[in-house]
């Protein structure tokens, strides 16, 4: 999976491609991530990639011409990404979008900032809108690394010898309780049944827990 991000921030990106599973990944030449500075499709002295709006109005819009020229040469490379603006009013992204996504070859990711995009950019230019959640944020780049990390986990091989198929949400459920060392702390005891070495009883348990929590606090998702 190659992943492209343009962006007015790219060190923002240093630590997710360093640190965690997705450098995991990218160690193992499962996936890469590329970052695209906008400023270097800018046509002006000033570098500038953002403009006053028309008909007026707070805030700047980022202008067409830099993010369509960074996007076409990305596509030079890879003619098929699949270009997602992360925006709040795009689909959520969910476990079952991040599955999906993660069958793709490459994905192009464009931050937006300020006042979003120049409308003729998501008309013309992008695939797919994708939001992480019904709050504002002040740029694409966290939304973008929150995407590339759930994506990640999906690619066979990423979390070495695990997979995400017992993660909340794979079956519509929760994940169930996770307990370690010390078995007893502050007269908090960890379920005999862990202790037990039975491993029929074990899985039995841990998918009735999955329900119970999803009922307690996730009821919604009993209903998918």
């Amino acid at each position: 999976m190659r992943f492209d991000v343009i962006t007015l921030f790219p060190e923002m990106f240093s630590a997710i491609k360093s640190e965690g599973v997705v450098a995991r990944g990218i160690k193992k030449s499962l996936l890469s991530i590329n970052t695209w500075q906008l400023r270097d499709f800018s046509n002006n002295k000033y570098k500038n990639v953002d403009d006053k709006p028309y008909g007026g109005g707070a805030g700047m819009v980022m202008q067409v011409r830099p993010i369509r020229d960074c996007i076409n040469k990305i596509k030079q490379k890879k003619p098929k990404t699949k270009v997602i603006y992360l925006s709040p009013q795009g689909k959520k992204l969910t476990h079952k979008l991040a599955k999906e996504l993660s069958e793709l070859d490459s994905i192009t990711l464009l931050c937006g900032r300020y006042e979003g995009v120049d409308e003729r950019i998501i008309e013309h230019d992008i695939d797919m809108e994708v939001s992480i959640g019904d709050y504002v944020i002040s740029g694409g780049e966290l939304a973008s690394m929150v995407l590339i990390d759930a994506v990640s986990r999906q690619i066979p091989g990423v979390l070495g010898n695990t997979d995400s198929l017992n993660d909340s949400f794979a079956n519509n459920l929760l994940d169930y309780p996770h307990y370690t060392r010390p078995d007893t702390i502050d007269n908090q005891k960890v379920p005999e049944v862990l202790l037990s070495g039975h491993q029929a009883n074990i899985d039995s348990w841990r998918s009735e827990q999955s329900i119970i929590k999803t009922r307690e606090k996730r009821k919604d998702l009993l209903q998918k």
